[in-house]
């Protein structure tokens, strides 16, 4: 598996002696852009199962969101007291996010198999600069289900690529029970 992270450019994440550059992603594989909320968990087992029964490669993309031109730190824990560059924490949860379900999902092969992608900028924008790029068969990607007035003013990644998506899309939907147990 490999990450690689891109502002405009994609550059290799640190830690990953074998991450591919993004002209390397594969195409006609089934992508999967992921927030690390449940909801994106439930999208990584879905489009683990469809790679599978595809037979198609799995990309697993994550978006840092970065709404302006300036570098953006995160700490990860409030006991630290660095900050850090988005795009290096970004990786790590990706690598994490990733293992965790490789272990929940330990009977998907496509997801043992899968390469990952790390970029910065607004993620609905860049998820479908990413859609162009790869020309994936399908996304498969989560949604929290927000409506009314959350929908208004927050938006919905999901909704948005959904409307300007090329490609077939399938959103996946936690139920409201299983969030608050996650």
């Amino acid at each position: 598996m490999a990450i690689n992270a891109s502002k405009s450019t994609t550059k290799q994440a640190p830690k990953r002696p074998s991450s591919k550059k993004s002209s390397e992603l594969p195409k006609n594989a089934i992508l999967v852009p992921v927030d690390f909320f449940p909801h994106s968990e439930a999208a990584i087992g879905c489009a683990a199962q469809l790679a599978d029964f595809m037979k198609a490669p799995l990309v697993i993309l994550h978006v840092v969101h970065d709404p302006v031109d300036i570098p953006g730190f995160y700490t990860k824990e409030k006991k630290e007291k660095k900050l850090r560059r988005m795009e290096d924490l970004g990786a790590e949860m990706l690598e994490e996010f990733i293992q965790k379900g490789t272990k929940k999902f330990k009977n998907r092969a496509s997801l043992k198999n899968a390469s990952s992608e790390l970029v910065v900028g607004i993620p609905a924008t860049r998820i479908l600069e990413v859609v162009k790029r790869i020309q994936p068969k399908m996304v498969v990607m989560g949604s929290q289900g927000r409506t009314g007035l959350g929908l208004a003013f927050l938006g919905s990644t999901a909704e948005h690529v959904m409307r300007q998506c090329p490609v077939p899309i399938t959103i996946v939907k936690v139920q409201k029970q299983r969030r608050e147990e996650v």
